[in-house]
């Protein structure tokens, strides 16, 4: 399991499986966030709007919840193709995929090669992401009782999704 991984490579560091929807670390943070386009993994908006309740749940007084959305309906594409090759001999990947939208959610079904000097393996990967509109983040963050503001910025490279960034009142 990759949480095992995780653990063996972070001694020391608590680590926790979850539902983003309704998990309780028992305790408060200055800072919260749901990175990489995570919060389309709760695929409906119903979901979307309990995770970030429960992330505001977690936030001290003045405390900030960030979160990176995923595409918007009205900014996702199809009908293209998309590669990424990983070559560091004598291992060699090749992730593709092709993106379509059924209903309000985005489907990735993602093939990888996996080559090594022994054999070539394939796997597909099917992911599912909701799609948001900023309208519905917005409105998800001040359910949750956060003051809401939407930031225009590319926080990784091609990736210009913005990020909501929510304060709890409190604390100055």
């Amino acid at each position: 399991m990759q949480i095992d991984a995780a653990r063996r490579r972070l001694p020391g560091v608590a680590l926790h499986v979850a539902d983003m929807t309704d998990f309780d670390l028992g305790r408060r943070f200055d800072v919260v966030t749901c990175l990489f386009c995570s919060i389309g993994y709760a695929v409906t908006l119903e979901r979307a709007q309990r995770a970030i309740e429960c992330m505001a749940r977690h936030l001290a007084p003045g405390g900030l919840l960030i979160v990176e959305p995923w595409v918007s309906p009205e900014n996702c594409w199809t009908n293209r193709v998309t590669s990424e090759v990983f070559d560091s001999p004598p291992l060699k990947i090749v992730r593709m995929h092709t993106h379509e939208i059924e209903g309000l959610t985005s489907v990735f079904d993602i093939h990888y090669l996996v080559g090594t000097p022994e054999e070539v393996r394939h796997c597909v990967e099917r992911e599912v992401m909701g799609l948001f509109t900023d309208d519905e983040y917005t409105a998800a963050f001040r359910r949750a009782g956060l003051d809401v503001e939407h930031l225009d910025t590319e926080l990784f490279p091609g990736h210009r999704y913005g990020l909501f960034v929510g304060r709890k009142a409190g604390r100055d």
